[in-house]
């Protein structure tokens, strides 16, 4: 089922998704399932899986010299993806990126996906590698989000890349995009970035998932200018609770969001294994305040800790 149907058909209350990260390689599902079977009881519609690039490791040769290699460290999301809908029935959500992959291999895992009967999909640009000072695609890769929707709504139409195929088999994926509340740090302003998610949207995303964060008047700011832009499909809040103190300055760094004074004034005033109770409290009362302005969906970046967002979770339910 398609995650824009899951809200038509709860049209009027919110629900709650989840989103996981595949193991490191050499792991295995347990910790997958160690992580959302306590979150299970909430029925969520459709959990996410994130998709991870590859990354270079330097290896000393017996010369002296390094090699450089690269690896995939998280890989496994359409497996993963399976398993979760083996196992749970509901509908996994995987993470496409564009970064280390060719149009080709895109076009193979979509085929895949649609073999294993998923309905839907999030097409991101993805992130730069660590050691890159900006986003490389592959060769024949997409430089962004936009030209990944535009695949795969081409794939809805029965287009490959094979001008050969003809009348060719057509998915039927529902495709989410990401949106940033305080705007993608590689945009000049929020309104050049909200023009760029336009152009998602008009390509064919049909509905939007937002980067975390922690000031709910954000969200609702960028959702008035989303519509005033003319983006009319469900926009979907992201939200991650505080839960160590060092994320009072990781969380600001790594993802170019601010966090409100009085969070962090709360969490600076406490012993450190208490921050996370600092970080459920907020957490608990952004979620009441979305459910009562009527939003779709909570997106919940769970980062493996489901005893946290149960407790958050378990506030609105």
């Amino acid at each position: 089922m398609k995650v824009t149907e899951y809200f038509e058909k709860a049209a009027g209350s919110t629900l709650v998704s989840f989103e996981v990260l595949p193991p490191l390689k050499g792991g295995g599902m347990s910790k997958i399932f160690e992580s959302l079977d306590p979150l299970m009881e909430f029925k969520p519609p459709f959990i996410d899986v994130t998709y991870h690039r590859e990354e270079f490791i330097y290896n000393q040769r017996p010369s002296g010299y390094f090699e450089k290699t690269a690896i995939r460290k998280r890989p496994g999301t359409v497996g993963i993806c399976a398993s979760i809908m083996h196992r749970y029935g509901v509908d996994a959500v995987p993470h496409l990126i564009c970064g280390g992959f060719s149009k080709e291999e895109t076009e193979n895992a979509l085929i895949d996906l649609e073999f294993l009967g998923v309905d839907n999909v999030l097409a991101l640009r993805g992130d730069a590698r660590k050691f890159d000072n900006k986003f490389i695609p592959e060769p024949d890769g997409h430089s962004f989000a936009i030209d990944l929707v535009k695949q795969i709504e081409a794939m809805n139409e029965g287009v490959y890349l094979d001008a050969n195929i003809v009348d060719g088999a057509k998915t039927d994926f529902c495709v989410g995009v990401a949106g940033y509340p305080e705007k993608h740090f590689e945009a000049p302003n929020l309104e050049s970035d909200l023009s760029f998610l336009k152009a998602k949207v008009d390509a064919g995303a049909d509905y939007i998932v937002t980067q975390m964060f922690f000031d709910n008047q954000k969200y609702f700011d960028f959702v008035k200018a989303c519509r005033k832009a003319g983006i009319n499909v469900p926009i979907v809040p992201g939200l991650k609770p505080l839960t160590k103190q060092y994320q009072l300055n990781s969380i600001p760094r790594n993802f170019f969001i601010n966090l409100p004074d009085q969070l962090v004034n709360a969490a600076s005033k406490v012993k450190a294994k208490d921050v996370v109770n600092v970080g459920i409290e907020w957490c608990q009362a952004q979620s009441k305040e979305l459910q009562e302005a009527g939003v779709p969906c909570i997106h919940y970046y769970t980062m493996g800790d489901s005893d946290t967002i149960r407790k958050i979770v378990k506030s609105i339910i």
